[in-house]
């Protein structure tokens, strides 16, 4: 792995960091395969709980695709296209919790990339936008998909077809982001989070995130069901007995991930 793709490590937390300033840190196809191998690398540690995307300081999360390298790609089919974007199905399947730090732009590839995370946190200089329209294409790593699924088929609609931009307080007003911090505040705060939630289980933690994500696809007679198994998973488990003894106790519970 070269230096596209930073790892860090600490507290339980592990976080991932794109690491092209000098490009807006854009997505070239060597930088998703790093991202790919980075969060890939991260769900097998089991010292880590929950991980942290976040990007080189500039004035961009991410600009997206790396244009210079689409304009030199004469031709593509839909099997290169999941297989050069597989990195935002590997985040969103992640056994493990992924949180977006976002501050500064966050537009086309960006956002999609964002979006595949659980929770996103972004700095009040934050933009959003899938602006392929404006290069008379369309978004093409998920966020015709789930950005209706974030904020409703008629904004997802006017952004997509617009190729329009919105601020972060808009953002979190349409429900992209779950919270906007000044630049200044958003490490102390994301960390904040992602320390809070590497205390609990991490076997209960997949099997919310399962759970959850379950709803996006399936109806919910079967989305039901499928809690219910999780739900049970979790009471039977090692850690969830550990956790009920630890609060009936009053004390901190020592999870084992089993």
């Amino acid at each position: 792995m070269n230096n596209n793709v930073l790892i860090q490590k600490e507290n339980r937390i592990g976080t991932v960091i794109i690491n092209r300033p000098e490009k807006l840190n854009s997505l070239s196809t060597d930088t998703r395969k790093e991202l790919v191998n980075a969060f890939k690398e991260l769900e097998g540690d089991k010292d880590i709980r929950i991980i942290i995307l976040s990007s080189s300081e500039c004035k961009a999360f991410s600009a997206g695709a790396d244009l210079k390298e689409f304009a030199s790609t004469e031709k593509i089919d839909t099997v290169e296209m999941e297989r050069g974007w597989e990195v935002t199905e590997i985040i969103f399947n992640l056994k493990k919790p992924v949180i977006a730090m976002i501050d500064g732009f966050c537009i086309g590839g960006g956002m999609e990339l964002a979006m595949a995370c659980d929770i996103r946190i972004a700095s009040e200089k934050s933009k959003f936008g899938q602006g392929e329209i404006n290069l008379a294409i369309i978004p093409g790593a998920g966020g015709t998909q789930r950005l209706p699924r974030l904020i409703g088929s008629g904004r997802a609609m006017e952004m997509i077809l617009s190729g329009r931009m919105i601020g972060a307080v808009e953002a979190e007003k349409y429900g992209v982001v779950n919270f906007v911090y000044p630049s200044e505040e958003i490490e102390e705060a994301t960390i904040k989070i992602a320390e809070n939630i590497a205390k609990k289980s991490p076997f209960a933690l997949s099997r919310a995130k399962s759970a959850v994500n379950s709803s996006l696809s399936e109806p919910l007679k079967k989305g039901l069901e499928i809690e219910r198994t999780l739900f049970v998973e979790c009471f039977v488990s090692e850690d969830g007995k550990e956790g009920i003894r630890a609060f009936v106790e009053k004390r901190e519970p020592e999870y084992k991930d089993k």
